[in-house]
């Protein structure tokens, strides 16, 4: 009982600092020496990539150090960074010591699942795997409000000083609970080669993607650089891992069609919801003026449909054709999508809270439906490894779509302001001079002409950053719709016939798949 509790708690805290910074943002950004907020996004894409390289390391240092053993010395490591974060005072030492926690937190989610089940005795792994997957979805949803209201009353670096001591407990806990456990010391290969080819990639696209809109793409010398990191790493990795018995990425496993179609599904969606959900917290916060809590709350919305949904959507797999599941699944993400792309005005909390409550209906029937399908065909040491490889790949698109969907916002924001100037000023319609009604309008209210036509064009600002909102959600929608006729290039899938260690182990996998 005292495991599941510390254990539960561990996840909860790692999976927490993930969407949780989103709403963080700008407040960090202007304590970190007053940069924009487009820099403090690097701490949250940079944080996705140090997770999925720690996905990516924790399988070989479970086998060489034992599972227990890594697991503490993580923990420790979580909190000794997540001083660091919290003591950070420029956004360079920030990022790297976010890339750090992301590393840590990447070793944590798999082994953490790993020690925990390994402790159920068999009759009850079952009800493991399924509390492992409650544990997972509720700080995805829960975490945002958290981290807001903690940013607003008490600070942002409290809330990643409080990481200390709950993670120091954890590992305290963890190694008095299983010290002296037996463990069988494995010695596997470590693809170091591939690994650093992974990170290079990696860091390359995501520097190009952080730092594109503020350094004016490839006329900055640093973003040359990455690219051609990039390029060169990526045919290298691609070559080195095809000849790798044992590499970090099994490009193999993508001659399986349904493994191939689930796993670009789940990128593209994963990009589009966590670069959605991420933009929309902070511009809540810039554009509409909420404060941290409130805008966190609008993500308690999530909670009310998704709860019901994640605890039907595994028996709907098992009885429903998959594809028939994600189809619909797709559509109802477009339509909520373009529910919110469809605001041209300012909206209520209230009004941003109904298509938010749908969203969070199909959020939580995203991850297990696509899991499903990557298994189907899959079975003994490729399904654990296809598991961790579709999570890594899921959460690298994660990282990429916050970044390019702050480019989406970034681009469409002075398009729609100079299309604004035009209707408004009477250059696009002569006849049609509004500026000149709105001024005639303030002048008597104690407005100078000049403090009127910078009242207008705040308003004009604040609409055309809304009017740029609304692409990033219609994009998602449109991309929505595509992958919807994507997943039916799948083959049919059809319950197989498990035996009970078979089942135990497809459960577990499926649970590592839906992590983050």
């Amino acid at each position: 009982m005292l495991l599941n509790i510390v254990l539960g708690l561990g996840n909860v805290v790692v999976l927490s600092n993930v969407p949780g910074y989103a709403v963080v943002v700008p407040s960090a950004a202007g304590d970190l020496q007053g940069v924009t907020p487009s820099f403090g996004v690097w701490a949250a894409t940079d944080h996705m990539m140090g997770l999925a390289l720690g996905f990516a390391l924790a399988r070989w240092l479970a086998a060489r150090f034992g599972d227990y053993r890594v697991l503490t010395a993580a923990y420790v490591f979580y909190a000794a960074i997540s001083f660091a974060c919290g003591g950070s005072e420029t956004i360079p030492s920030f990022v790297a010591s976010r890339i750090l926690l992301g590393l840590a937190g990447g070793v944590i989610l798999p082994v953490g699942q790993s020690v925990l089940l390994g402790e159920y005795p068999e009759s009850l792994r079952t009800f493991g795997v399924g509390l492992w997957g409650v544990l997972n979805a509720m700080p995805f949803m829960a975490g945002i409000y958290i981290s807001g209201w903690y940013t607003e009353f008490l600070g942002w670096r409290d809330l990643l000083y409080l990481n200390i001591p709950v993670a120091l407990l954890i590992s305290g806990v963890v190694g008095s609970l299983l010290y002296g456990r037996g463990w069988r010391r494995r010695f596997p290969r470590a693809d170091l080669v591939g690994f650093l080819l992974l990170a290079a990639i990696l860091y390359g696209l995501q520097t190009i993607f952080n730092m594109g809109n503020d350094f004016d793409w490839f006329h900055s010398p640093i973003l040359v650089v990455a690219l051609i990191i990039a390029l060169v790493a990526l045919p290298c990795f691609i070559i080195w891992e095809l000849g790798e018995r044992h590499p970090v990425i099994d490009m193999r496993l993508f001659g399986q069609r349904n493994y191939a179609i689930a796993t670009i599904c789940s990128m593209a969606g994963f990009f589009v919801i966590m670069g959605s959900l991420a933009v929309f917290a902070s511009q809540l916060q810039l554009i509409l003026g909420y404060s941290p809590s409130l805008a966190g709350g609008v993500y308690l919305s999530l909670l009310l449909l998704s709860m019901p949904s994640a605890a039907i959507v595994h028996e709907l797999c098992k009885r429903v054709d998959i594809r028939l599941i994600c189809c619909l699944n797709f559509l109802g993400f477009a339509v909520t999508l373009t529910w919110l792309g469809l605001f041209d005005k300012t909206a209520s909390f209230d009004q941003l809270a109904w298509p938010m409550t749908f969203f969070g209906f199909s959020f939580a029937m995203f991850f297990a439906p696509l899991a499903n399908l990557a298994m189907h065909g899959l079975q003994g040491a490729r399904l654990m490894r296809a598991a961790e490889e579709f999570a890594l790949l899921r959460i690298v698109a994660g990282g990429f779509g916050i970044a390019l969907q702050g480019v989406v916002l970034f681009r469409r924001t002075p398009y729609h302001a100079l299309d604004l100037s035009d209707a408004f000023g009477g250059r696009r319609f002569a006849e049609l001079d509004l500026m000149k009604q709105l001024t005639d309008k303030l002048e008597p209210l104690g407005f100078t002409p000049a403090m009127a036509t910078s009242q207008v064009g705040r308003f004009l600002q604040q609409e055309a950053g809304l009017l740029s909102l609304n692409d990033v959600f219609l994009l998602g929608g449109v991309i929505f719709v595509g992958l919807s006729g994507v997943v039916w290039l799948a083959r049919a899938t059809h319950p197989p016939r498990l035996t009970a260690a078979q089942e135990l182990k497809q459960l577990t996998a499926q649970e590592l798949m839906e992590q983050i």
